[in-house]
């Protein structure tokens, strides 16, 4: 029954797969950006060895990162000339909470 349904839509002519062909402002776009790819393909295969060099340096970060406690300092603070100032808290500054055993983690 089911093949009896699609049947008369495979009758149906076929003017709507009609393709007009690019206009020449088309075909100019195509070819520059060609052009441009061609040029910027050895930059790209410079930038996929610097990232693959890379990877090991970025996942040892991530460890290393993992293991700071950010309740140790202060909320950054931007000075006047640009720099970044990370203040790290006094011993009295930091707070501390207990484990649900009542152990304190150093």
């Amino acid at each position: 029954m089911r093949v009896l349904l699609i049947l008369p839509f495979l009758a149906l002519p076929a003017a709507a797969q009609e393709v007009e062909p690019p206009s020449v402002m088309e075909r100019g776009l195509r070819l520059f950006m060609d052009g441009l790819m061609q040029e910027m393909e050895p930059a790209f295969r410079d930038l996929e060895d610097l990232a693959e060099g890379a990877k090991p340096l970025l996942e040892n970060w991530g460890e290393t990162l993992s293991g700071i406690d950010l309740n140790r300092y202060h909320a950054p603070e931007v000075l006047e000339n640009g720099d970044i100032l990370i203040r790290r808290k006094q011993p009295g500054e930091i707070e501390v909470t207990p484990n649900e055993d009542g152990s304190i983690d150093l």
